[in-house]
């Protein structure tokens, strides 16, 4: 999981791009009304403001999807959003998390309450329901066993840090002889993720000398995969591996 201080200062720096693509915006915005006298045709002054701040609330799903799961913020702090499965997010889920967002709101509103004096009681209800929003966020960011935040538990989205920590023994890979002779091909039906999950299992058995863990994993991968062996629950998930890091690169 991302560590809270990375995802505040990656949030940071999409807050400040946010916030000075804004005050760009109102100082173009109002320049050209002064200029072109927009004040006499209000549907098009609303159009050319609306215009303006699309970018602006478009920014995280835009860069979310284009980037893979990344804002600028997001990539410079090395954090990255996936789905609870750690997959690549679809777009209804890129586009859940993005319209429950409270801080981004926030600063706009902030902005924006200095500009527009007519809405102001208006801002300011809508200002203090983002900073709830904001608060019981930060709660459940801290609170919540995966840290998501209510955008995120909605979306069943997560955010991981994509900084590497590990070393190539702890992945799947292994080093194979060449005259090595697979005894279940049939390992190949299953998807990476299953593979990942056999190797974690298998890593924690051995680690923590837990045959139980082991013995109802293998139970299993045997009745998915119909296969009828002697081999010890350990044996079998090594061998499992083995014949997989074999295949895979055929």
């Amino acid at each position: 999981m991302a560590e809270f201080h990375r995802r505040f200062f990656a949030w940071f720096v999409d807050l400040f791009i946010q916030f000075v693509y804004l005050r760009i915006i109102l100082t173009i915005f109002f320049a050209s009304t002064r200029e072109n006298n927009f004040n006499d045709d209000w549907m098009t002054e609303y159009a050319a403001w609306m215009l303006l701040l699309l970018p602006l609330f478009l920014y995280h799903p835009t860069c979310e999807i284009l980037m893979n799961g990344q804002s600028i913020g997001k990539k410079i702090f090395r954090i990255r959003v996936v789905d609870e499965e750690g997959g690549r997010p679809s777009f209804s889920q890129y586009l859940i998390r993005w319209l429950i967002r409270a801080g981004d709101w926030a600063v706009v509103l902030i902005v924006l309450s200095n500009v527009l004096i007519l809405f102001s009681k208006e801002l300011r209800l809508m200002l203090l329901a983002s900073f709830l929003l904001l608060i019981t966020d930060v709660i459940l960011i801290i609170a919540s066993k995966k840290n998501q935040r209510l955008g995120d538990i909605l979306a069943h989205t997560i955010l991981v840090s994509t900084k590497a920590r590990g070393s190539m023994d702890e992945s799947v890979f292994m080093e194979i002889a060449d005259n090595y002779v697979p005894v279940f091909p049939q390992i190949m039906h299953l998807s990476d993720r299953d593979i990942n999950a056999i190797k974690t299992i298998l890593d924690t058995a051995k680690k923590k000398s837990d045959f139980n863990l082991a013995a109802t994993a293998s139970e299993k991968i045997k009745n998915h995969l119909k296969i009828e062996t002697s081999l010890s629950p350990i044996d079998f998930l090594d061998t499992l591996m083995k014949d997989y890091n074999y295949l895979s690169v055929k």
